[in-house]
């Protein structure tokens, strides 16, 4: 019930189908009202009201945080590993009805970081359905704004735009659930509808509109929370800029190499650690680390204590094989990352994992590279071990054992010589 101006009161969802909005354990915590008819108003003219109405807020019931439908169709997201959201309540009832279930609608309002978290946590897929009509494409790029900060790696957002005469509910009905489906499989993916808009608000054949394509490009991309996924839209934005990749990372604030770098291989700036040592050095640690990173197991090939300097990328690797050793490298690949994300080593691990994301490395190929930095280690340590032998020579000499361990030095490290290996 409502009370008017006149202190009178009638029921706030008269001549309207009501919905009940249930919240996650199926408890009715608010409705939503669809016009049916022109009603009546006091001075006996028609007055549509609004399309929808729902009940205010209250404590148990904000508008932003609940999504129509989800109860009802929390399995079939599940099974179909994908949610659609769409904007009405009668959009959702139809798509059901025509055996479309894993869809939900917000509830008058626009997508909120809140709807994006809960279907994320159950899925890996949203599509967002909208109209095709400018009211549509406005829905849809705030739903693009919200979804940055929230997706991670392995997580997709994707757009479908129906035809202008139609919604969803409309649709639907008009060619049917398959029709339907084939539309949704080939929904836009985020990353392409944000380019498209992006490259529509300038002059790409100008060197303005380029330069204020970026500066447009700044903001999403730094607000973007999957790393693997920003740096391939940086290098697609230097394709469309007609400029380096890594230029526009530094214009962006976003670190990428170019597009011929290994997934180990990011750039990274020295370290009082590093200096002297050149930047294969650091590249050969950081290899070691990615593939620990997707095989942990291959701590068990390292013998005795890691060969160890000042840098922070062995200093890690110390941190992590230490770690996996007290696990006998049975640690889920996955949460190695998580284990360290309050750590100084959070930054560099977390760089590491967007490259191999990105250049999809499997246990096999992290085996390889593996056995590979394993002999470059060893060689690194026989060269330095060499070196200062042949330096206690010039300075004073060596004994009768140290030359016989110079000779074993010399020996091992032809030996190494002869493995063939890839570049670092």
């Amino acid at each position: 019930m409502i009370e008017n101006e006149q202190g009178k009161r009638y029921d706030r969802f008269r001549d309207r189908i009501v919905f009940p909005i249930l919240n996650q354990r199926g408890l009715v915590i608010g409705f939503g009202g669809r016009i049916l008819s022109a009603a009546q108003g006091d001075d006996g003219a028609e007055t549509a009201g609004p399309k929808y109405l729902n009940s205010p807020e209250t404590p148990l019931f904000e508008k932003g945080r609940e999504l129509y439908g989800l109860v009802q169709a929390r399995n079939a997201i599940r099974a179909a590993g994908r949610a659609v959201v769409v904007e009405g309540y009668m959009d959702v009832v139809a798509l059901a009805q025509n055996g479309v279930e894993n869809v939900v609608a917000t509830l008058g309002t626009a997508t909120t970081p809140v709807h994006v978290q809960r279907l994320l946590r159950l899925t890996d897929e949203i599509v967002f359905c909208f109209d095709g009509d400018a009211a549509g494409r406005r829905a849809a790029w705030h739903a693009l704004e919200v979804s940055l900060a929230c997706l991670a790696d392995g997580k997709t957002v994707r757009f479908l735009f129906l035809p202008e005469e139609h919604d969803p509910d409309s649709f639907v009905r008009a060619v049917g659930s398959e029709a339907f489906l084939e539309r949704l499989a080939g929904a836009q993916p985020l990353s392409a509808f944000l380019l498209a808009e992006l490259g529509a608000r300038t002059d790409l054949a100008t060197l303005e509109g380029r330069s204020r394509l970026i500066a447009e490009a700044r903001p999403h991309l730094q607000r973007l929370a999957a790393p693997a996924l920003q740096v391939q839209l940086v290098r697609a934005l230097a394709d469309l800029a007609r400029m380096d990749a890594q230029e526009v990372g530094r214009l962006c604030n976003v670190r990428v190499t170019g597009a011929s770098a290994g997934a180990f291989s990011r750039a990274a700036p020295p370290r009082a650690g590093d200096r002297g040592r050149g930047v294969r050095t650091r590249e050969l640690e950081r290899t070691v680390l990615g593939c620990l990173l997707v095989k942990p197991t291959l701590v068990r090939a390292i013998p005795g204590d890691p060969d160890l300097d000042e840098s922070h990328e062995s200093q890690a690797i110390a941190a992590l094989v230490a770690y996996l050793r007290e696990h006998d490298g049975e640690v889920a690949a996955g949460a190695l990352v998580d284990r360290f994300a309050d750590t100084q080593f959070a930054g560099l691990l977390n760089e590491l994992r967007a490259g191999l994301l990105e250049m999809r490395t499997s246990d096999e190929d992290a085996e390889v590279l593996f056995a590979e930095a394993q002999v470059r280690l060893q060689k690194r340590r026989l060269k330095r071990a060499i070196e200062a032998l042949e330096r206690r020579q010039q300075e004073q000499g060596l004994s009768a054992d140290e030359r016989l361990r110079y000779k074993q030095l010399i020996q091992e490290e032809k030996g190494l010589g002869q493995a063939a290996l890839r570049p670092a």
